[in-house]
């Protein structure tokens, strides 16, 4: 298994990588995370996940742990493949990846092109336990607003996305809001749309 290519991009092709490494052109299809990164320096590594296949084999390219582990927690979802699950992470960071699942946002995930809702609600079903369950130090948590228990919270939250908002972006407007120090529903939603403006 390769699990990592460090090296120089010979060429490259929409989100395709030739990397050289001691002579040999790995073909690495990367994440945008990825391909940004060896773009600025036309050298660098990536984290790699190896699909043996009857006809094929292939290298997705990965910008860090985090990522490949979003990766393959998506493509142990029924009905999600290498390419899918390269093109979700390359639709949305980790963060936003692992807060649409958390919070049961199908509409963000709806966004990225090629997945259907019925899929969305299957990775939503099959990994919204298992990215709740990362330890809290863990980066693909950290970025996972907890809303308190109080009910002005998701009363704000509801709010906001009555007026357009998707979920991700509301309950992150509303943590900050929570964060700054509004108390009532009004502030806080008046906090939220400041930060939103």
């Amino acid at each position: 298994m390769i699990g990592y290519v460090y090296g120089k991009v010979l060429a490259n092709d929409d989100n395709v990588v030739l990397l050289q490494n001691n002579g040999i052109g790995f073909e690495i299809n990367c994440s945008t995370a990825a391909f940004s990164r060896l773009m600025e320096k036309r050298e660098g590594g990536v984290y790699t996940y190896m699909q043996v296949k009857e006809d094929a084999i292939s290298l997705f390219g990965f910008a860090s742990l985090e990522e490949k582990k979003m990766f393959l927690k998506l493509i142990s979802v029924s009905g999600v493949g290498a390419k899918m699950g390269i093109t979700l992470l390359s639709g949305m960071s980790v963060k936003d990846l692992a807060l649409a699942i958390a919070t049961s946002d199908v509409k963000a995930l709806s966004k990225i092109k090629g997945l259907g809702k019925k899929t969305a609600e299957r990775i939503i079903v099959e990994l919204r336990e298992s990215v709740s369950n990362v330890k809290d130090d863990s980066p693909l948590v950290s970025a996972i607003p907890m809303l308190s228990s109080s009910s002005d919270g998701e009363n704000a939250v509801m709010a906001l996305m009555s007026l357009g908002y998707n979920k991700i972006t509301a309950t992150r407007a509303v943590e900050n809001a929570l964060t700054n120090g509004a108390k009532s529903v009004e502030d806080i939603i008046a906090n939220a749309l400041r930060s939103l403006a």
